[in-house]
């Protein structure tokens, strides 16, 4: 007998006396496959503590279904890592969706937040001094500057969007922006 057949049998041997409730068993079951068990969480998880955690888990799991183990539908082995591997996907997939709950919690708390009417009022002025100060500019600096700043396009883009080398895309936008600074009163 191999030492892989021998290591194999102790462990369905293990799991068996698990189910007829031979606490030492768990002892021995642990000592024989800690280390594969462990791998296998942590290769899931790829966070040694969640791993060390749900390592844990797995053994309890195992002491508690033990009774579910059937020899002749495999090995031990396979038994525990079938019971390791679910156990570590099914943490993944909760911290997965604890995050999206954490950030659909806060997008919601964000769009629900009392709108303070000073902050608003503030906002709005400002919003008034940019749009007047927007039509204090040249048709091509306003066009330009939109594109940038509000549809969010590289210069390249603008350039393109244009039909205009990108050097000039560069110069209306750097004039435009010296102007609004004047216009608004800025450095």
């Amino acid at each position: 007998m191999s030492p892989v057949e021998a290591t194999t049998d102790a462990v369905a041997d293990a799991v068996l006396r698990c189910a007829a409730g031979d606490h030492q068993a768990v002892a021995i079951l642990y000592d024989l496959t800690a280390a594969k068990v462990y791998g296998l969480a942590l290769r899931v998880l790829r966070n040694p503590a969640h791993a060390e955690e749900v390592t844990q888990e797995i053994y309890v799991e195992a002491w508690q279904h033990s009774g579910a183990f059937r020899p002749g539908r495999g090995s031990g082995l396979a038994w525990l890592l079938t019971i390791a591997h679910r156990r570590a996907v099914d943490r993944v997939r909760s911290a997965q969706a604890a995050s999206r709950r954490d950030t659909v919690y806060g997008l919601e708390a964000l769009a629900t937040a009392p709108v303070d009417p000073a902050d608003q009022a503030i906002d709005t002025l400002a919003a008034d001094r940019v749009r007047g100060a927007m039509r204090r500019l040249t048709d091509l600096q306003r066009q330009a500057l939109e594109l940038a700043y509000f549809e969010g396009r590289t210069h390249s883009e603008v350039a393109a969007e244009l039909d205009v080398p990108l050097g000039t895309v560069k110069t209306r936008i750097r004039d435009g922006l010296t102007r609004l600074r004047s216009v608004l009163g800025g450095d």
